[in-house]
């Protein structure tokens, strides 16, 4: 295909979803932007959530991540982990957002432990979310770099621009309502695209004579899932597992973006129903996403077309050039461009929430102003992506799934601990030292992941501060912990639940 005709597709596709912004936007106030009114199906919002949840990141990088021997299914281990996560969430966290009627869950610290833990829990979000959604835009960015721009000569920080801009035309009038519904339909774009393209690469690889798909992805060297071996290497099974179930407390029970969708929807109960439903179907879904990266593999040790790329171009390269058709191509991009965008939609509208909500005060002001307030913090949003994401570009190498786990953990980590102190604990923080430990916690841990083994501060092959002991998913669980007993040590006697039930604020109408 040309660049010509994949701008064309993409075009197309934009226009269908500005008309549903166009039909889901009318009538759109701040309480649309926010929490959709409180009409969102829960379905709607279930099967939306998978193409936000898995991104760009997943679509590319989690089929690349195979290829490593050291690798191969281990994520799977992780993805179990999330499973009981989403658990944790739907039954101990969502009950507590809704009783307490928020709009911005980082209100319920300000209400538990006052105003400088709200802050501060808020703007580990922001990082986190910020981060987070840079990379999955990099990731991106990149690719449509190198099918289309770089052809044209358009160099890569305005392809950036253009894909940032795409999502504000789009979302800065509905928010959240509209991005229920567009979620879905990229979802839906997402997983045909997978769905076929499996089809494609097993047809072309003649599969079915040799047992079918699953028997040949099994019979592959790619396929290993469990690794008990070594409990000092990175992909060990408690490490991934237990590191999962944590990954998904942070980066969906206590992230303001997934956590937005899962409010907007008319009850706690439906509320619930989302993300059981959501968890069951998410761990399929990466099963199929892994087994179409050992396909990839497979496709390109038999043909020699992508021999030598990066991990996370393998899945382009095969798409645009691996001689599948143009199908296959169209399917890719599509796919691509549903998985990136329904995930960094929904980032841009819960980091303009956030903001505006736990920082600008949108809540007390009127209805015009908080209006205006909330689409200039949306362009600015717009506008911190863009730099961060041109920033990484030139200071990062590692895989997508890699350097966002890692990120996870170092943001999420801290959050876990300060939510969970204020949930399983009744005592009180002295909340202006707060930050202090929140920063403490990830420094410390930072340090000692630099220098442990396989991580940058020690040379290769060499042993780190914890001699052979290698840091993984759990790095996120050591964050946590250190944070909660950061958090013990500034905190005081307990406190009266009935405090806490009396304070609980009443959110006003938009």
């Amino acid at each position: 295909m040309t660049p010509l005709e994949i701008t064309f597709y993409i075009a197309g596709y934009f226009l269908f979803l500005m008309l549903i912004s166009f039909l889901t936007s009318r009538g759109a106030d701040n309480n649309s932007f926010f929490l959709g009114d409180k009409k969102s199906p829960w379905y709607a919002v279930a099967f939306g959530m998978i193409g936000a949840s898995l991104s760009g990141v997943t679509f590319i990088s989690v089929p690349g991540w195979v290829g490593n021997e050291l690798n191969q299914f281990s994520y799977m281990q992780a993805v179990f982990g999330y499973f009981f996560g989403y658990l944790i969430v739907a039954f101990v966290l969502m009950p507590i957002y809704y009783k307490m009627n928020l709009t911005s869950i980082y209100t319920y610290l300000e209400q538990r432990f006052g105003k400088v833990s709200h802050k501060t829990g808020a703007f580990f979000f922001l990082a986190s979310r910020t981060l987070g959604a840079s990379v999955r835009l990099l990731l991106v960015a990149k690719a449509l770099q190198v099918i289309i721009f770089d052809d044209w000569n358009v160099p890569f920080e305005v392809t950036v621009v253009i894909s940032v801009l795409l999502i504000w035309f789009y979302t800065f009038k509905g928010g959240i309502k509209t991005i229920i519904w567009t979620d879905t339909l990229q979802t839906l774009f997402m997983l045909t695209s997978v769905g076929l393209t499996v089809w494609l690469i097993s047809k072309n690889l003649n599969l079915s004579e040799s047992g079918g798909v699953i028997k040949s992805i099994a019979d592959s060297p790619y396929s290993k899932i469990f690794f008990f071996e070594d409990i000092m290497s990175s992909n060990h099974f408690l490490k991934h597992f237990l590191g999962g179930v944590f990954i998904t407390i942070g980066m969906t029970g206590l992230d303001q973006d997934m956590m937005q969708k899962n409010l907007s929807c008319k009850n706690a109960k439906e509320a619930k129903m989302n993300m059981v439903a959501f968890a069951a179907v998410l761990v399929p879904v990466n099963l199929i996403f892994l087994g179409l990266g050992a396909l990839l593999y497979m496709y390109s040790t038999a043909t020699g077309i992508g021999a030598g790329v990066s991990s996370d171009m393998l899945f382009p390269t095969i798409a645009m050039e691996g001689g599948l058709g143009k199908v296959a191509g169209v399917l890719f991009i599509l796919g691509l461009i549903a998985a990136a965008y329904s995930s960094a939609d929904s980032a841009l509208a819960s980091l303009t929430t956030s903001i505006s909500v736990d920082f600008l005060g949108v809540e007390k002001m009127e209805e015009s102003k908080a209006k205006s307030t909330r689409i200039i913090t949306h362009i600015l949003v717009s506008l911190l992506i863009i730099l961060v994401v041109i920033i990484l570009k030139y200071t990062t190498t590692t895989a997508a799934i890699g350097l966002l786990m890692k990120f996870a953990g170092f943001t999420y980590g801290p959050l876990i601990g300060l939510f969970f102190f204020g949930i399983l604990t009744k005592r009180k923080l002295k909340d202006n030292l707060v930050w202090i430990v929140m920063i403490l916690a990830p420094i410390i841990i930072g340090y000692l992941w630099y220098y442990s083994a396989g991580s940058p501060g020690v040379e290769t092959d060499m042993p780190g501060i914890f001699g052979e002991y290698k840091f993984g998913f759990e790095i996120i669980i050591y964050n946590a912990v250190l944070s909660f007993l950061g958090l013990f040590v500034i905190s005081t006697g307990g406190y009266n639940p009935e405090e806490l039930e009396n304070n609980t604020l009443i959110k006003k109408k938009y």
